[in-house]
């Protein structure tokens, strides 16, 4: 089989799909690995790399498309709609095809690939098990987004996250607020406390409460229902519910000088968890870092890419922050999709499409001519 990975054109995507640590065995396993010229080099990875570890590097991103019996990508499709037609109409016919893929957005899209018989996979969808754990770019994405959260929290804030004793007096430790306690939160209480802030987490999900502590941060409780969904998400409430949830979450708000917030529903616009009136209850000086501004915003004043400043407050809306780790977030990236590609080939390694298996059931989108995810804003049979 023909392996291509061609330099991503999604605005503002730095990694690539695959590293060259990871080309070597692909090869020795009797793939052929075609890589585009300059595929890794904003994340750190060079051309020659990639040629010492046995890939055939190559000018043109046609080409790959065009000769490729499988496509490792970051971002395609509706993730990458802006250049998405023309990449799929130069795709090998009956090519298979492994990345993100906004599988819950533009179903056009991915009729058109079904139309070429390309076989799509969308990493969004694995099922949270423990044998796709390896495989999990969500889990991945979000820890690195995290850890970078709280970096720009501590430097976008004018004052130290840690107590720190001088000549001319003790310095009080900044107070940060996680909201939302998956992958990216608990990473993002991991960092700030180890930066000496003082650290508070809420999560709708009671049962996170024991993981907050385990980190050394403060659970804030709040007497509401519990929001726990499927494989470990949050579900999407009722306006009543994130009305009196906002009402609570104001008070704690007033007396915290950074808030990372981190909540998404999947396949859902994020919740509005932060208004403009308990944004103007925070202190001058004080920061907010949204991480879901890709997905509409947890902060009312959210603007994805951009800094808003709002009565003395920076509201900071990161855009694809995984793609400022580059080369870490693509090592990662590397070892979920080939770890991915491996469960899809059988005993004698051999690629095989087992729609019994679990995760070839959840990750499937287009198969055989047809779209066949279940459920999805893409996925509706024809």
């Amino acid at each position: 089989m023909t392996i291509g990975v061609r330099t991503e054109t999604a605005n503002g995507e730095r990694r690539v799909a695959l590293v060259p640590s990871d080309v070597a065995a692909e090869v020795k396993g009797g793939s052929q690995v075609l890589i585009q010229a300059g595929a890794g080099e904003l994340a750190g990875y060079s051309d020659q790399e990639y040629a010492d570890k046995g890939a055939e590097v190559v000018q043109d991103a046609g080409e790959i498309l065009k000769r490729s019996d499988i496509l490792l990508t970051v971002r395609f499709a509706a993730a990458d709609k802006d250049n998405a037609e023309e990449q799929i109409a130069q795709l090998k016919e009956n090519a298979l095809v492994v990345g993100l893929m906004e599988p819950y957005a533009n179903a056009e899209l991915f009729q058109k690939m079904a139309q070429r018989g390309v076989t799509a996979f969308s990493l969004e969808l694995l099922p949270r098990i423990t044998r796709a754990q390896s495989m999990d770019v969500l889990s991945s994405t979000a820890n690195l987004a995290g850890y970078k959260a709280a970096l720009i929290a501590a430097d976008r804030l004018p004052r130290l996250f840690p107590m720190m004793m001088t000549a001319a007096g003790t310095i009080v430790p900044a107070k940060v607020f996680v909201v939302g306690v998956g992958v990216a939160g608990l990473q993002a209480i991991a960092t700030a406390k180890r930066l000496g802030a003082v650290v508070s987490a809420y999560d709708v999900r009671p049962a996170v409460k024991e993981q907050v502590q385990s980190l050394g941060a403060k659970f804030v409780e709040m007497e509401l229902e519990s929001a726990e969904g499927s494989g470990g998400y949050a579900k999407e409430m009722g306006e009543e519910f994130y009305r009196k949830q906002r009402e609570l979450m104001a008070a704690v708000l007033a007396e915290t000088d950074a808030v990372i917030t981190t909540a998404s529903i999947p396949g859902k616009p994020a919740p509005r968890l932060i208004t403009t009136e308990m944004v103007e209850g925070m202190s001058s000086g004080s920061v907010v870092i949204d991480l879901a501004a890709e997905r509409g915003g947890n902060c009312e004043l959210t603007k994805v890419g951009e800094t808003v400043m709002h009565k003395g407050v920076s509201i900071i809306g990161p855009e694809n922050i995984a793609s400022q780790l580059a080369y870490t977030a693509g090592r990662l990236y590397s070892k979920n999709i080939t770890t991915f590609l491996k469960a899809l080939r059988n005993k004698e390694n051999v690629l095989e499409i087992n729609r019994e298996d679990e995760i070839v059931a959840a990750t499937l989108v287009t198969y055989g001519g047809e779209i066949v995810a279940a459920s999805l804003g893409a996925g509706e049979k024809n």
